[in-house]
């Protein structure tokens, strides 16, 4: 089953591999036929473990185009359309996407390590150096973590804004692989300070000064680490995607990164499809924060219990989680996860659905989702042919 998984998610992402780049979906739907910034690098990260050369120029067209439509702010694309040879550029919908800015840094450095090729990075420097002034700016008060707008990133649908945990990650994730080839004691020295404010302010027991003291100390802290915090407050919900990234790069004690794994594969337990929910629990009518939920829309309502954000359980976010798992040498369990993965994927005969109602298991959002192949080729050639992303 994982062989024949594995050549159908291979397939996929032939199929919306284009000139200029890889496109969200196979599918005709008009929003997703576009070169996205975070999926363009997940989908890049995939094609690097496959080891496919048309998928790796794919790759590489991808963040051709994104670079080519930096704006002269420094923001990333959110996405881009060829029409008719043109080029139509969105920096995000009903807000800016600050995730774009660091996928982007992330794909380049991961290309420039899997060809051992410094002259990317050269390449691409003045894009870069544009993308980090930028995350600079976005703090606003200068102490080191990035503010988020609500519909700022990945789940632009959802409730969390300010300090966003996710967020805050990525901006590490693409310090530490930019410093990687230059090798600067500025970089590094950021990268500390960061680290440290994520401690300071997410992890429990933490000392140093508090972005919000008061709001702090009323949380009761969990074996995870909170989805985010603004002036309002903390959001404590899980955010899967978040606190795996945490453990891939070691944010916490390692007894703390073992109790999120530990939480996390109970919850996937939990459920019929045996996938980690995007977030949880789901957020219902009589919750505090259903309005802020349900307002967040630019067309139809998606985040219903269990689906989309809401509770709704999606493959790339779950290979995600399979690396973080694998990043502390837990392979039998990252086996256990990629074979759900895959088993998701092969329904309505390997449609690669976006996400799954986490309760009734019954497919979401747009079939033969390119990012959900990719969770499938990333986690595959990990466990089974040592591939190594740069973290």
């Amino acid at each position: 089953m994982n062989d024949i998984a594995y050549y159908k998610a291979i397939d996929l992402l032939k199929q919306v591999a284009t000139p200029n780049g890889f496109l969200a979906s196979a599918e005709n739907t008009s929003n997703y036929k576009r070169v996205w910034a975070r999926d363009g690098v997940i989908c890049g990260l995939a094609a690097l473990a496959s080891g496919d050369e048309n998928l790796v120029a794919a790759f590489e067209a991808t963040l051709q185009t994104l670079a080519k439509s930096q704006h002269c702010s420094g923001t990333i694309p959110s996405n881009v359309a060829t029409i008719d040879g043109k080029s139509e550029v969105s920096y995000g919908g009903l807000a800016g996407r600050v995730d774009a800015n660091t996928w982007f840094i992330i794909g380049v450095c991961q290309l420039a390590y899997y060809k051992f090729d410094k002259s990317i990075i050269s390449q691409y420097n003045s894009e870069i150096e544009k993308c980090f002034a930028l995350l600079d700016a976005w703090e606003f008060n200068n102490r080191h973590l990035v503010y988020v707008p609500l519909s700022g990133n990945w789940a632009d649908e959802y409730i969390t804004d300010g300090y966003v945990l996710y967020d805050q990650l990525l901006r590490i994730w693409a310090l530490k692989s930019y410093n990687y080839f230059v090798k600067s004691d500025v970089v590094a020295e950021k990268i500390k300070k960061i680290t440290e404010q994520i401690e300071i302010n997410f992890l429990p027991n933490s000392n140093g000064e508090k972005y919000h003291e008061r709001a702090y100390n009323e949380l009761h802290f969990q074996d995870f680490i909170p989805c985010s915090f603004s002036p309002s407050g903390y959001k404590t919900n899980f955010d899967a995607f978040a606190n795996s990234l945490a453990v891939m790069l070691n944010i916490g004690s390692i007894s703390f990164q073992k109790n999120i794994l530990k939480h996390a594969t109970a919850l996937a337990k939990e459920t019929d499809l045996g996938l980690l929910p995007a977030f949880w629990p789901p957020i219902f009518e009589t919750d505090e924060h259903w309005n802020l939920l349900k307002n967040n829309c630019k067309y139809e309502f998606r985040n219903f219990p269990y689906e989309f954000h809401n509770g709704g359980s999606w493959p790339m976010v779950n290979g995600f989680f399979g690396l973080a798992l694998l990043s502390k040498s837990e392979e039998k369990k990252a086996n256990i996860i990629l074979d759900k993965i895959n088993d998701a994927n092969a329904q309505m005969d390997f449609s690669f659905y976006e996400n799954f109602n986490t309760k009734t298991s019954e497919p979401n959002g747009v079939a033969h989702c390119a990012w959900s192949a990719a969770a499938a080729v990333m986690l595959h050639q990990s466990l089974y042919n040592n591939f190594k992303i740069l973290v």
